[in-house]
């Protein structure tokens, strides 16, 4: 009896709500599913489940957990491969996924209302597309056209109403003209309410993947063949959109288009994003450290200056700026414990060995420097000098170096013409020098 008594105490704290289950195909290329509750500040591990044979599996949720958002990570790496879906406490999670087709809801009323909306408006939206490629002059069309979207919109408000859903569904509410209106007033009325229905304090939305995917597409996809000015008009119009109070989502999202561009290699748009909003909410929010990783983005962008740093040696001092005589310097920021840089600094020795336009400069990362001391002896023809404090050193974060070796190759005026990623990419790059 006393046992039993135990159990009944202890069942509570371990009672499963519901669960979340799904089918992979094809089975053979996957092997677990993780789920996550997503949260505006990243996503929190819950539990996982192996797939079968026939690639289903299932995963028990606490009765505990939080109604929310959450994420399904199928494959590595996990940021390009999960999604998100809908929890509310009360009803099992079922779908389907593939890689060629996605994710599809067989239950759970939220998801199902979500993914029915997202296909009905799409409808629509073609609808109103091909209303324009037509004619766009028929007003009894348009009426027609836009009573329809109208009628969609306001149904599925309705039916999510007091569900989660309804976050999404109300952001997503489009600009609906209330009298006739040709096609360029149209797309100029939509870009202006882009962004009028979204609460972007809103945890729900905040946890979730659409106001990422809303501004991505109002950056990348609302015109067509955008240069540098349209898209700094655009970055302009989304710090704008965006309230100071929501101080954070409005750092991240400014961040994630900064990044987006840096991956594009578009140095003057990263830069001017930097410039112009995210340093300052970067150091208004005290995030230290993507303060330091996009302001060593800007001070080593290919077109920049590199910056200055003393070289000292037995012989002289100078600096970066004063060497003379070399067509291109390469910069190689090394360390004498790197295992890496021990195998590659030979190698990097014998590339530049025929190529007198050449000059190499190495900047050592160290917590003293005896082994350094030793090491430089191999390579008498560099210019060698040494970082003590090894990553915490301010040349170091200045140039924000995350790992050794890491090159930068410099024309005749210091300005960084490349940065390759690997010994491979200085090959390639040093090739024709």
């Amino acid at each position: 009896m006393k046992k039993l008594v135990t159990f009944l105490f202890i069942f509570p704290l371990i009672a499963f709500g519901q669960s979340v289950k799904g089918t992979f195909y094809p089975a053979e290329d996957f092997t677990y599913a993780f789920l996550y509750e997503a949260t505006p500040e990243g996503a929190n591990y819950v539990s996982h489940g192996e797939l079968n044979t026939e690639g289903q599996f299932e995963i028990k949720i606490d009765s505990s957990a939080a109604p929310g958002i959450y994420k399904i990570v199928y494959a590595t790496p996990p940021e390009e491969n999960n999604f998100d879906f809908i929890y509310d406490g009360k009803e099992t999670v079922v779908f389907k996924f593939s890689q060629e087709n996605g994710v599809e809801f067989t239950e759970s009323e939220e998801n199902k209302l979500w993914t029915s909306y997202l296909k009905s408006m799409d409808m629509v939206n073609q609808t109103i597309s091909n209303y324009y490629q037509k004619d766009g002059k028929d007003k009894k069309g348009f009426n027609a056209v836009f009573k329809v979207l109208k009628d969609t919109q306001t149904s599925y408000e309705a039916l999510a109403s007091g569900r989660l859903a309804s976050a999404f569904i109300m952001a997503n509410r489009p600009y609906i003209p209330t009298e006739y209106e040709d096609y360029n007033t149209y797309s100029k009325n939509v870009k202006k309410h882009y962004f009028s229905q979204i609460d972007f304090s809103n945890y729900i939305l905040q946890s979730s993947t659409f106001l990422i995917d809303r501004v991505v597409s109002y950056v990348f996809n609302l015109v067509e063949k955008p240069n540098n000015n349209t898209y700094k008009v655009l970055i302009d119009d989304v710090y704008n959109a965006i309230d100071n109070k929501d101080l954070a989502i409005k750092t991240y999202l400014l961040e994630m288009l900064w990044q987006r561009f840096v991956t594009a290699e578009n140095n003057d748009l990263a830069n001017y994003i930097t410039d112009k909003y995210l340093l300052n909410l970067a150091n208004t929010s005290g995030n230290k450290v993507l303060a330091e990783t996009i302001t060593s983005y800007k001070n080593t962008s290919i077109g920049t200056k590199a910056p200055n740093f003393e070289i000292a040696s037995s012989k002289n001092t100078t600096r970066l700026h004063d060497l003379k005589g070399a067509t291109y310097y390469l910069l190689v920021f090394w360390s004498s414990t790197c295992g890496h840089c021990l195998n590659e600094l030979p190698m990097v020795k014998e590339l530049v060995a025929s190529k007198n336009n050449i000059k190499v400069v190495a900047f050592g990362l160290e917590e003293e420097p005896s082994k350094w001391t030793e090491e430089i002896k191999k390579y008498p023809n560099f210019v060698h000098t040494v970082g003590l404090g090894k990553w915490d050193n301010p040349v170091v974060k200045t140039y924000g170096v995350a790992a050794t070796p890491t090159y930068f190759l410099l024309n005749s005026d210091k300005t960084i013409i490349a940065k390759p990623y690997d010994y491979e990419a200085l090959e390639v790059v040093l090739k024709d020098l």
